[in-house]
């Protein structure tokens, strides 16, 4: 049984998706949960098309349910798990009646889904950013991890929790220590024995506290607090919530640098633009895959006149701040990494190719890799900790509705585009079309709109306008733009920066709207 929560991969995951349905092909079955009922819905046995930022209150009654019906996995939850009677206690409340007055998916679907999933042999629940884009991104994340201890589809061939990653190499970068509060190998910067290891490694005091995160950063910038930013391959001009406040709070920086391949609309507000090669094809290194699979990454074509390897820059950069790290080499920086972070230590650039890609943790050069990141859970005696029930509470997005804002809008991804256009606009595409706001054909017909007429959208932020289109996946009450097109339809002029406190997320996918005609 695959549970697709809050991701629409057949656009924004397409070759994951092929996958996926090979596994529906073979007799699995298939649900989706998701406001909008997409084209990924369109292959599902079931859909269960949920009011935005409902996922907790949904979530704790498929847990509920599952604990009612006997088919908790109480051997699994003995042996591996903690909190158990506690979080039983906390979903006693979220009854089937409940989440289907606070997510409006039918009771009868819950409890079709929740057996499902906790009768299957196999089963995995894969998700992406319809779960983490909320104020309360980790409790969502928790929540679903709670349904995989409870029924131990974790751990084990074909059954997992499966974040789907948004971009290439956004695990390998999580790896190396692109993370507030951890060093490389994720090694807490307050645990003062692992500080102490790459202190000595590196020759330098590292700071014993958490950094900021990035809205913490864009917070900072508003006290003055942070003052010069180092912008490599992002483009927060574009991609931060509440763009009207993110473009002012980058124009206040008393100097801003950015590396990239493009020149982005943060590129254009910059003192300086470094501009750099491109990673997947003009470089050396490494890239890790959502399934923590370590790969070589070759450079086949050199980069354009003018243009140098990111590695290059930054180590002229130091140099010139007083650091010479002398010639950058990426194999002796990769053995490096492997010298200090324990679950990269086996491997080795002979390793990596002659095995194409190692599934990270790998402890020495005769380890093979762990194709299960949690396969200890089913060891005896049971090796290193246990993993915890979390008790979380349904809360309804912060941007709520009114009678002068009265339609949720979502927003995410198309097939044809990619984030904030930059990599993409540039090439044709038999599927682009200009962005549009999708709203259901009810709603067109309540507002008396014609499908391509412009409307004013406005939110508590901002102002926009946009042409309309009618989808029939779109419940009333709900709309629908991506975050592709800035010189179209400035999407996060709408959207709301409520962040989660754990992760730093801003809540992307729930914005009050009114629509009006012009």
């Amino acid at each position: 049984m695959i549970l697709l929560w809050g991701s629409n991969a057949r656009e924004t995951h397409p070759i994951f998706f092929h996958h996926l349905l090979k596994g529906v092909r073979n007799g699995a079955e298939f649900y989706v949960v998701d406001p909008r009922h997409t084209s990924s819905a369109s292959w599902a046995n079931l859909w269960l098309g949920l009011d935005v930022g409902s996922d907790i209150s949904l979530a704790n009654a498929v847990g509920r349910e599952i604990i009612a019906a006997g088919l908790a996995n109480q051997e699994f939850i003995r042996h591996a798990t903690s909190g158990f009677e506690a979080y039983k206690k906390h979903v006693e409340k979220y009854t089937l009646e409940r989440a289907e007055r606070e997510t409006g998916v039918p009771a009868e679907a819950i409890r079709r889904m929740a057996q499902a999933y906790a009768r299957a042999p196999r089963a995995q629940i894969c998700w992406t950013l319809g779960i983490t884009e909320h104020h309360n991104a980790v409790d969502n994340v928790v929540a679903l991890i709670n349904l995989a201890l409870l029924t131990g589809h974790v751990g084990r061939y074909g059954s997992g929790v499966n974040p789907l990653r948004g971009q290439n190499n956004v695990q390998g970068g999580g790896d190396m220590g692109a993370i507030p509060d951890r060093l490389t190998g994720f090694q807490h910067v307050e645990n003062d024995s692992l500080r102490a290891k790459f202190e000595k490694a590196w020759g330098v005091k590292i700071q014993p506290k958490r950094g900021w995160h990035l809205s913490d950063m864009f917070e900072a910038m508003d006290h003055g607090h942070l003052t010069t930013l180092y912008v490599l391959g992002e483009n927060p001009a574009d991609s931060e919530a509440d763009r009207h406040q993110a473009l002012k709070r980058l124009g206040g920086l008393e100097f801003l640098l950015v590396q990239d391949l493009f020149y982005t609309k943060t590129a254009e507000l910059a003192d300086v633009v470094l501009p750099a090669a491109a990673g997947a094809f003009e470089s050396e290194g490494t890239v890790t895959s959502s399934e923590r699979r370590v790969q070589r990454v070759r450079r086949t074509v050199p980069p354009p006149a003018g243009v140098r390897d990111d590695l290059e820059i930054i180590f002229d950069l130091a140099r010139r701040l007083g650091h010479d790290w002398g010639t950058p080499d990426p194999e002796a920086i990769w053995n490096e990494l492997r010298a200090l972070s324990p679950m990269h230590g086996g491997m080795s650039y002979r390793r990596l190719e002659e095995m194409d890609g190692i599934q990270w943790p790998c402890y020495d050069e005769s380890h093979p890799g762990e194709m299960f990141l949690h396969g200890r859970l089913w060891s005896e005696p049971l090796i290193g900790p246990r993993a915890p029930f979390s008790m979380v509470e349904f809360e309804p997005p912060v941007d709520q509705l009114d009678e002068q804002y009265p339609i949720r809008l979502t927003t995410g991804r198309r097939l044809d585009d990619y984030n904030t256009g930059v990599q993409t606009r540039e090439y044709s595409s038999p599927l682009r079309r200009k962005e549009a706001l999708d709203v259901s054909p009810e709603d067109g017909q309540q507002y008396k709109l014609r499908e391509g007429e412009t409307v004013r959208v406005t939110s508590r932020r901002g102002s926009l306008m946009a042409p309309v289109r009618f989808d029939p996946g779109l419940r009333p009450g709900l709309a629908f733009l991506s975050v592709h097109a800035h010189d179209q339809v400035a999407t996060n002029e709408l959207t709301i920066d409520a962040v989660d406190p754990k992760s730093g997320t801003s809540e992307f996918k729930a914005t009050a709207i009114r629509i009006e005609k012009v």
